[in-house]
């Protein structure tokens, strides 16, 4: 029998799309496809594979990681490094895979006995530890520690199929050759991350890492290694978030330390929840829903202030990027009491015991 949506989610849409059709007859179409282009761009297709890493870990083992973004940051960096050291691009992309995978064992060696709240705190001050080594002047001959590395992906755009030119569609809204290279190679990663992940969740290991999330001490009880599957989800979610944290670099030809700050961590956590934990197509619509959100409630907010429709004094240019923050935590805030589950979740996968 097919599983209607429920009255929540009925509502919620015909609020979105009675707010699209506001912003666009009052802001103007403008501010819905500049929200639209970031979304489906570069952008969206990082927080996505991000989030595929992170769901698997917290939707799906009941992980909470809060330190998500030393995995994007190890990956970026094995990339980078490699190739400012002579190594080729793809040997790379190899180094930044293995540099995430080998962070998920010995992250997850002395972490993975913890549980709840005190794998968060060790995960999220491995993540800042990390970051400062990697900022301090003693790792600057491999890091360039504050001025961090650039140029190390020419070898990438040189496999650009498309003409320079600006490449439009439908007339709505339009893509340089190099950035839809690099968001043509970015969702359809991310596509196949999420092709994998449905193949493993329905598996037998899937079917394990869900008995570890529901009750850990039940599928230990039946001769499960308890430790060896949360260690084997926390190094092919890492990975996952490895090569998103190469794509981030690779669009801005540039690695730093302070480009993943904890804050990184927390918003691929709510694509997740936005998504829908434990749903395989979650941290897609998720990441998508997230950049959406952030840039159309930018593109209010700056047309509020430019038509004077809110006083200096209450709403500055300068206060735009903050605010944004604030109403999207809002819109959060309201979606986790009537509807926790995020977009495609269930109240089931929500009922867990995050270890």
């Amino acid at each position: 029998m097919t599983r209607l949506p429920s009255r929540a989610v009925l509502v919620a849409t015909a609020v979105v799309v009675v707010g699209v059709l506001l912003t666009g007859v009052l802001f103007g179409m403008s501010t819905i496809l500049s929200a639209v282009v970031v979304a489906i761009g570069v952008n969206g297709a990082v927080y996505a594979l991000a989030a595929i890493g992170l769901n698997l870990h917290f939707g799906y083992t009941g992980l909470l990681n809060f330190g998500h973004a030393a995995f994007m940051m190890v990956g970026a960096y094995g990339l980078a490094v490699t190739v400012d050291k002579g190594g080729g691009f793809w040997v790379g992309v190899l180094v930044g895979v293995v540099a995430a995978a080998a962070l998920g064992l010995l992250l997850g060696f002395p972490t993975l006995r913890l549980r709840a709240d005190y794998l968060a705190i060790v995960t999220i001050a491995a993540s800042e530890i990390l970051r400062l080594l990697f900022r301090s002047s003693y790792f600057d001959p491999v890091t360039r520690s504050v001025f961090g590395i650039q140029g190390f992906a020419n070898a990438f755009y040189d496999l650009n199929p498309y003409q320079p030119r600006t490449y439009s569609f439908l007339g709505l809204f339009a893509f340089r050759d190099r950035t839809l290279w690099l968001v043509t190679v970015g969702w359809a990663v991310a596509l196949v991350g999420t092709a994998v992940v449905w193949l493993l969740v329905r598996s037998p290991w899937g079917r394990v890492l869900r008995s570890i999330r529901e009750d850990e001490d039940a599928a230990r009880s039946l001769g499960k290694n308890v430790f060896g599957y949360k260690l084997q989800s926390l190094v092919v979610g890492g990975i996952f978030g490895g090569l998103g944290g190469m794509l981030l670099a690779i669009d801005f030809q540039n690695v730093n330390p302070d480009a993943f700050l904890p804050i990184l961590t927390f918003f691929v956590y709510v694509v997740v929840i936005l998504g829908g934990p434990g749903t395989v197509w979650g941290p897609i619509v998720g990441s998508v829903m997230f950049w959406f959100l952030i840039e159309v409630t930018r593109g209010i907010m700056s047309g509020l202030v430019a038509r004077g429709w809110v006083s200096g004094a209450i709403l500055s240019s300068q206060d735009v990027a903050a605010v944004r923050f604030v109403l999207v935590g809002l819109f959060l805030l309201v979606m986790m009491a009537y509807r926790p589950q995020g977009v495609f979740g269930s109240r089931e996968e929500m009922l867990l015991d995050a270890r």
